[in-house]
């Protein structure tokens, strides 16, 4: 593939910055690729916030950042109209999501009426103040971080905030070694510095696109209509995959397949972004709870499951 080798690239200086992490940055790149929005769900400190500016440094594209709290308004997010008296008009103010690049950190933090700011500007990469739509930079993508239920000061985030955001992925704490190597390269420096640019926004467009055009055999979007099937008929989910999240599985996929350089997707692509995809998407059912049984319990046994259809050679 043409530009796999500057996705690849991009993940070698985020690694400079993140390190032991390669497989969730990873993710967060097929999520980029796939034009999706991303939820990193952990706890305070861990690095989520220095992943973001790193992917954006990297990629060269315009980076906001907010840090929410409960006194964070809406117009915050989106922008406002101030009437200016010596023209005798009101005139926009940029919120911050004018980027390309928003960095939403601890969303679970804030009222559900600033969350919610931000589903039209997910969904449709637009922002309507006082019935004026406006158009978001292109690319457009939210790394938002949240903290664990049950940590002080969050709330739920509602289930149709959760379904924008393409995949949420965990980071965890580093293991002994890693986290040596973490304390011994921020000793009198700061990784981030030396983060180089390696695309531009029109080049990331171009991956994007490229990523797009992956073939999907029939074969592939049949397993893939099987897998979300079984997350709607499971006992142990209450509410299971919607449409939209079938949308995301397939553009994970290709992107997935982007960038281990094949132009077709293969079942294993499928399996590799599963879970990504749907953790955050599934209500458990109280059966579930009454008997501790975890999201990933769930998915493993879907996957396990779900029998997969005889491979096809690609053309």
């Amino acid at each position: 593939m043409q530009n796999t080798s500057d996705a690849n690239a991009i993940l070698e200086e985020v690694g400079k910055v993140i390190l032991g992490k390669d497989e969730s940055i990873r993710r967060v790149m097929m999520a980029i690729l796939a034009r999706g929005h991303v939820l990193i769900e952990d706890i305070p400190g861990v690095g989520k916030t220095s992943m973001a500016l790193a992917f954006a440094k990297a990629m060269g594209i315009k980076q906001n950042r907010v840090q929410f709290t409960p006194d964070v308004l809406p117009t915050d997010i989106v922008g406002f109209s101030l009437y200016r008296k010596e023209t005798g008009r009101f005139e926009y103010q940029e919120g911050a999501v004018m980027c390309n690049l928003f960095l939403g950190d601890e969303i679970n933090r804030t009222s559900p009426k600033t969350q919610s700011a931000l589903l039209e500007v997910m969904e449709e990469e637009t922002v309507t103040v006082d019935g004026v739509t406006r158009p978001v930079p292109k690319p457009f993508h939210v790394i938002a971080t949240e903290n664990p239920i049950g940590s002080i000061g969050t709330q739920m985030m509602p289930e149709s905030q959760l379904d924008r955001f393409m995949v949420c992925i965990n980071l965890g704490y580093p293991a002994m070694d890693e986290e040596v190597e973490i304390l011994m390269s921020r000793d009198n420096n700061n990784p981030l510095e030396h983060v180089r640019e390696v695309v531009n926004a029109e080049k990331l467009i171009a991956m994007q696109d490229e990523t797009e055009k992956v073939f999907v055999h029939r074969k592939i979007y049949e397993y893939i209509v099987m897998l979300v099937d079984a997350t709607r008929k499971h006992e142990m989910i209450e509410v299971g995959i919607s449409p939209r999240g079938s949308l995301a599985l397939v553009k994970m996929s290709k992107a997935a397949a982007f960038l281990r350089g094949r132009n077709y997707v293969v079942l294993a692509d499928v399996a590799e972004v599963f879970e990504d995809v749907v953790y955050h998407r599934l209500i458990l059912s109280s059966k579930a709870k009454l008997n501790n049984v975890t999201v990933q319990m769930v998915i493993k046994d879907i996957l396990e499951s779900v029998k997969r259809p005889v491979p096809v050679k690609a053309k």
